[in-house]
Order: C-alpha cells, then sequence, then structure tokens
C-alpha cells in the first residue's frame, strides 16, 4: 500500500521528470537536425556538455532514438549524412565514454536482427548496415563484429543477402582486407562455394556472378574493379576525426571487440564490453553444470597418501586429485600429463 500523499509525490516527480526529458529531446532533435560537416565541432561540444548535465543513461537513450529516427528510414539514406551522423556518435564514443558507442552499436544491430528475419521491403536493412559499417570505418566497433555480420548473411544467401553482403564489402571491403586478410579469404571461399551449390536457384545469376567479381577484385586488392568506390569521404571525415577526437592516438583501443552473438543476447548474458555495466540477471554461469560435474579419478591412489590428503584437511575431489597427482609422479613431465587428464 503506498499512502496518498507519498503517491502524489511520486507523480509529481514522474510529470518532472517526463519534462525534463521532452526538453533534453527538443534540444538533442535541434542540434541532430542542424548537423553537418562545418558545424560539427560545435554540436560534438555541446552535445558533451548535455552529457556532462544530464545523466549518461537519459542521454544515451535519447540521442540513440534520435539517430536511429533519422537515420534508418524506407528510402535509401545518403551515405553523407549517414558518415556524418556516425562520425558524431564515433566523437562522443572516443571524448565521453564507450558506452555512448556500444549503446548505440546494441540497438542498431539488434533492430537489424529484427528486420532481417521479418523480410521487410524498405531499404531499411541497407541503413542499418551502413550505419554499423561506418561505425567500423571510425573505430567505434572491431572487425569481428562485421565479419559475424557477413558469416550470417552468407549462410542464408537469398537475393536479398547478396544484395546486403555487396553493399557492405562496397564500404568496408578494402579496410577488412587490412585488418584481416586472412578472415576476409575465408569468408569469399566460402560465399564462393555457396554460391556454385545455390547458383540454380536464382533469377537473377548476373547479380550472384557481380557479387563474385567484386570479391574476386576485394581479394586481389583491385580498387577499379568496383563500381561507384570511392574512399574519398571517409578518409576526408577520418582526417576531421582526428582533430575532434581529445585524447592522442587513433583510437583503435577503444574499439569495441565485441561478436554479433554476445550483442544479441546482451540482455541474458549481461554487457562485459562495458566497464562497470550493472546487470541483474540469471547468473552467467549455470548452476546445472556445476551440479552434473564428473568426480575426478587419477587411478587408484594408497591409502597413505589418502590418509595424508585427510591429515593435510584437503577435502574437495579435485584438490585430492591434484595432491595425489604431485605425490606420486615420477618426474615433471609425467605430473604434466597426468594434471591434464
Amino acid at each position: 500500500y503506498v499512502p496518498p500523499q507519498v503517491r502524489k509525490a511520486q507523480e509529481t516527480l514522474d510529470d518532472k521528470k517526463r519534462e525534463e526529458l521532452g526538453r533534453l529531446r527538443k534540444t538533442v532533435n535541434g542540434l541532430i537536425n542542424r548537423l553537418s560537416e562545418p558545424n560539427l565541432s560545435s554540436i560534438s561540444g555541446q552535445l558533451e556538455e548535455l552529457y556532462m548535465a544530464n545523466s549518461r543513461k537519459d542521454m544515451n537513450e535519447t540521442l540513440t532514438d534520435i539517430l536511429m529516427n533519422a537515420c534508418v528510414t524506407a528510402v535509401a539514406m545518403p551515405a553523407r549524412l549517414m558518415m556524418e551522423h556516425v562520425l558524431l556518435v564515433s566523437i562522443l564514443h572516443h571524448n565521453v565514454g564507450i558506452e555512448v558507442g556500444a549503446h548505440f552499436l546494441e540497438a542498431v544491430v539488434k533492430k537489424f536482427d529484427e528486420l532481417c528475419k521479418s523480410d521487410a521491403e524498405g531499404k531499411e536493412c541497407e541503413n542499418l548496415l551502413a550505419l554499423v559499417a561506418h561505425l567500423y570505418n571510425f573505430h567505434v566497433v572491431h572487425s569481428l563484429l562485421i565479419f559475424d555480420i557477413l558469416k550470417k548473411l552468407i549462410s542464408t544467401f537469398t537475393e536479398k543477402e547478396i544484395e546486403l553482403i555487396l553493399f557492405l564489402l562496397k564500404n568496408v571491403g578494402f579496410s577488412l582486407r587490412k585488418d584481416d586478410a586472412l578472415a576476409l579469404k575465408e569468408i569469399i571461399t566460402e560465399a564462393q562455394r555457396r554460391a556454385n551449390t545455390a547458383e540454380k536457384k536464382f533469377q537473377d545469376q548476373a547479380r550472384v556472378r557481380f557479387m563474385l567479381e567484386t570479391m574476386l577484385a576485394l581479394r586481389n586488392n583491385d580498387m577499379r574493379k568496383i563500381p561507384g568506390y570511392d574512399p574519398e569521404p571517409v578518409e576526408k571525415l577520418r582526417k576531421l576525426q582526428r582533430t575532434l577526437v581529445h585524447s592522442s592516438g587513433s583510437g583503435k583501443e577503444t574499439q569495441l571487440r565485441v561478436s554479433l552473438e554476445s550483442l544479441l543476447s546482451a540482455d541474458q548474458v549481461g554487457r562485459w564490453w562495458i566497464v562497470g555495466s550493472s546487470w541483474s540477471g540469471a547468473p552467467m554461469i549455470n548452476d546445472e553444470t556445476s551440479k552434473t560435474r564428473p568426480k575426478l579419478h587419477v587411478g587408484k591412489m594408497s591409502s597413505k597418501i589418502m590418509e595424508l590428503a585427510r591429515k593435510l584437511r584437503i577435502n574437495t575431489d579435485i584438490r585430492r586429485s591434484i595432491f595425489c597427482v604431485l605425490m606420486t609422479s615420477e618426474d615433471f613431465l609425467d605430473a604434466f600429463e597426468k594434471l591434464l587428464k
């Protein structure tokens, strides 16, 4: 039971909070609407001040919501505009804290996964994929996530997925080649294998051939073979990023090395990539696994050694086994072999 006066106080508090959030949303929305390359410096500065004045949670949720509404539309977003929005996130990620980029990334990836399953007709998937690609271009996220997304798309391999693979490789293919050429080569080989087995079922054979040609050009580091590939805008904005990020270095140390699986199951297993992230969920390690652990036996131990272990109060199975191994081994190699068993 909540007494009336306490209830009244809570209601006025809720109204006050709602009003504050509404005001904050209006301010952030105004800044995002004016966002362009020349005023990026002043807008990122104003947003940093807002981060200092308001709670991180409110700011993260407001900013992510506004950016998602601005960038995830049913029509394809202009690449330049998309880059500027992501560059703003990356500057805040480096200057304010990694939870800014992490919160935005998680929202984007979850929405992308949801839309991929729902077979949406519009260009939302491409826009979300472009956001992830530019988060990688501006050193917010590690290539690990991009490779995970490519593997997921290749495993499904329908015409829509081919379109998305092409789109992603066009945006970040050469950066992936620099980061991890071997992993990219494996992805290309897998895609070629899938294309050969599934060639008959596609109506648009030319699209598949085009994708394979693009992949070959990537593997051979031949930029001219990829139509419309222009690294210039990204490079220009990277230079701008270097001038606006306060901390020295390229920002590689703040990259989120997180996999697709971890992001999608963040609510179940916690967000280990955010330092100090609070988490109230089921324990990460299942209790059942510890209950059904097999007992360890290392041969038949002599009663003398067992007695000695009891005297030293070595009372759990695993400790007793280790103690017996150490006492009965002929030399260090023998002990090593037994311990491994």
